[in-house]
């Protein structure tokens, strides 16, 4: 196989290899160095026995992020206060064409799917993403895994509970999702405290991550009442040269707060029956240097 070959299999593949590693990790930069870990890898592998190369690749990937997330899981133990995953642009575009596929692999990416994801053991977590997001056999994920497919079965057995029974219920339509999104940049920029009310759901929960890093609730912000003074009081504090964009992440629009043009803060808002169930903040400047579009 030649350099040129060898290269071009490999940027083959890196979309769905990226895609892997994030779901597994929640953090782009992570997920972006398991990639590069996974092509030096395959250039350094016999390459001559491998009949599946997407197969060989996101095994390979699977078996690094498995590792990578047993690091890291030491590491948000000291995390200051709620952790979200990195907002991941998405934007599936025309790469996905079938509805159903597209719909899976925006549940499977969603902040709150993701949340869940992190309470899981690092083979669940694995089982879960190999199997739900990329639909593979249980088979091919024991080879992946080095386990039998019984065991890998009951893994993901208890992946799919764990995960269903806390996931968030949310409505999907991203029409109505974009709509309310708009809506609650109008009245939450204006300090219309009114016009918020009459968009939060009475239970809405506010989940703010900065890290410590930056202005954000240290706990979770409950009821509308209260997560509707929280942000006419940030509208009031205002943010320097404050100008917005609307982008796709993680499966569902979200709305980009930029400082003198540069990333400051990520909305997005989960709705559920017309209204905003949750709405997550994310502040936190390390997760946002992927953001820095131009």
């Amino acid at each position: 196989m030649s350099t040129d070959t060898v290269t071009d299999v490999f940027e083959e593949h890196r979309p769905v290899l990226l895609e892997v590693a994030y779901r597994m990790l929640g953090r782009v930069a992570d997920a972006e160095d398991v990639v590069q870990e996974a092509w030096l890898r395959w250039t350094g592998a016999d390459r001559a026995g491998v009949r599946d190369p997407r197969g060989f690749l996101v095994r390979v990937t699977t078996r690094l992020a498995i590792d990578r997330l047993r690091q890291v899981k030491a590491r948000n133990e000291a995390y200051v206060g709620p952790w979200l995953p990195e907002p991941y642009v998405t934007e599936f575009g025309d790469t996905v064409e079938d509805t159903a596929e597209r719909a899976v692999l925006a549940d499977t990416v969603s902040l709150a799917v993701l949340v869940v994801l992190e309470s899981l053991s690092p083979l669940e977590r694995a089982v879960f993403v190999l199997r739900e997001a990329f639909g593979y056999p249980y088979g091919d994920i024991a080879t992946m895994l080095d386990r039998g497919e019984p065991a890998v079965r009951q893994l993901a057995g208890r992946a799919r509970r764990h995960v269903d029974e806390r996931r968030p219920r949310y409505d999907v339509d991203p029409v109505e999702r974009r709509d309310l999104t708009e809506r609650f940049l109008a009245a939450a920029s204006e300090g219309d405290l009114e016009g918020l009310l009459s968009l939060l759901a009475p239970d809405v929960r506010l989940v703010g991550d900065s890290g410590g890093k930056s202005s954000a609730p240290l706990r979770v912000v409950e009821s509308a009442e209260r997560v509707g003074r929280f942000l006419v009081g940030a509208a009031l504090k205002g943010v320097p040269a404050v100008s917005f964009r609307f982008l796709e992440l993680n499966g569902g629009p979200a709305l980009l707060a930029l400082s003198d043009g540069k990333p400051d803060s990520v909305f997005q808002l989960e709705i559920l029956n017309g209204g905003i169930q949750s709405i997550y903040v994310i502040r936190n400047p390390d997760k946002l240097r992927s953001l820095n579009l131009g």
